[in-house]
């Protein structure tokens, strides 16, 4: 399809006023009123600061936002903003902002970003979310630096998250994609992405773009093509990343159908990719980590706990249709344990995730129904990973969350087994 059935006149119009650009940076909203103007302040200065001398656009694609976001985005402005240019001369810089049905999701805001991208020959470019309150001018340099001087094509994040925060992508998400793509990246869903023009090129003409997978997880499908077509991949260091708050993020249900749904999709998709992998592949580094204070998250964990005892006992023939027998087996062997002496070791979860990636694949229930089973098994996981507290800090949770990619790794060739076998 091409741009001009999704782009709208007057947006097209406005990208050719532009003409060409070296630097995109595209800021999705939907209802960030209260935290987009300080979003587009720090992307103006990164942009300023580090990279003057670059023609740049920052696009702003909205949901059909109802709390005065366009509004707030079109009052963005740095304050000393002459002062600023007088030290760090700017080359050009355009600011542009457009809509599309909220329906669409987050794929909706990428497609426009890429389409535009694409139209202005961009050389390198960024998504990043309207609602962060921790952003610097230094996250634009760190995401788009690799791509603009360096040749990467895509910069997966890499934040400090406060302690329990994130649980979903540590147990799931990024190990998975260590041990099925072979890459190691701790943020492969994050939000804040960079990438070159020949992804933006390929994600453009891609066919997939209806799939709810890539409405919903628009970062992880990036990151994922850029694998399976052997594109140079990196991480770059942030910083700090409070958790979002309880309003723009979804419940525990609905972000495994999301996030998890789509990782399994993606996983589908790229099939013949990771049966024919070889060896991992490592992945470049940049920024220097460093840890500021972060209040962590609370964790209910006895409450987790009883959700998944509770899971184990009332949907025994669901997940008899989803698990393997031995990997249902020993779930009900953990599940009488007593709580204090809880554990959900890493061998077992990891079958466990796979069984239901190869559920997925052989629909052997409705996806929904099948990603809704999987909810208390993880709060069983999460409880139990919360209890291992590792007592050396954060560089201790590293080295666990590098043995638990491992072990992903490890049961690759269980996946492979339970992905052929039939229905």
């Amino acid at each position: 399809m091409s741009e001009e059935t999704f782009l709208s006149d007057k947006f097209l119009n406005e990208l050719t006023a532009v003409g060409e650009v070296d630097i995109l940076v595209g800021i999705p909203t939907a209802n960030n009123a209260a935290t987009v103007a300080h979003v587009l302040t720090a992307l103006q200065i990164g942009l300023i600061k580090y990279f003057p001398r670059a023609r740049s656009v920052l696009v702003n694609a909205d949901a059909q936002s109802r709390d005065g976001t366009a509004e707030a985005v079109a009052k963005a402005t740095i304050e000393d903003y002459s002062t600023l240019l007088t030290s760090s001369p700017l080359r050009t810089m355009h600011r542009l902002t457009t809509s599309y049905h909220p329906n669409l999701g987050k794929g909706g805001a990428w497609r426009i970003f890429v389409a535009a991208a694409d139209l202005l020959r961009a050389k390198a470019c960024a998504v990043l979310s309207a609602d962060l309150e921790s952003i610097t001018p230094e996250w634009v340099e760190s995401l788009i630096r690799p791509v603009y001087r360096d040749g990467f094509d895509v910069v997966t994040p890499a934040y400090q998250r406060p302690e329990f925060s994130g649980l979903l992508i540590k147990n799931i998400v990024s190990p998975m994609i260590g041990g099925v793509y072979g890459r190691a990246l701790r943020e492969p869903a994050g939000p804040e992405v960079g990438f070159s023009a020949r992804l933006a090129s390929n994600l453009l003409n891609a066919d997939t773009w209806a799939e709810d997978a890539v409405r919903f997880a628009p970062e992880l499908w990036a990151t994922t093509t850029a694998i399976v077509n052997h594109y140079k991949i990196c991480q770059s260091f942030l910083g700090p990343k409070p958790p979002a708050s309880r309003r723009s993020t979804p419940d525990l249900v609905d972000s495994i159908r999301q996030i998890v749904g789509a990782l399994f999709r993606f996983t589908e998709l790229h099939a013949p990719f990771w049966n024919e992998r070889k060896e991992a592949e490592a992945v470049p580094n940049f920024g220097l980590g460093y840890t500021v204070g972060l209040e962590a998250v609370r964790v209910q964990r006895r409450q987790m706990l009883q959700t998944f005892h509770k899971g184990i006992a009332e949907l025994d023939s669901i997940m008899g249709s989803i698990l393997s027998p031995q990997t249902l087996a020993e779930l009900k062997a953990i599940s009488g344990s007593a709580d204090d002496h809880f554990s959900y070791p890493d061998e077992l979860w990891v079958k466990t995730i796979y069984d239901f990636a190869a559920a997925y694949h052989h629909s052997v229930i409705n996806r929904d129904h099948l990603l809704q089973a999987l909810a208390p098994l993880y709060q069983g996981r999460a409880s139990g990973f919360v209890a291992e507290k590792p007592k050396d800090g954060l560089r201790a949770l590293d080295q666990r969350l590098e043995q638990l990619s491992h072990q992903y790794e490890l049961g690759l060739p269980y996946l492979i087994d339970r992905w052929a076998a039939k229905s």
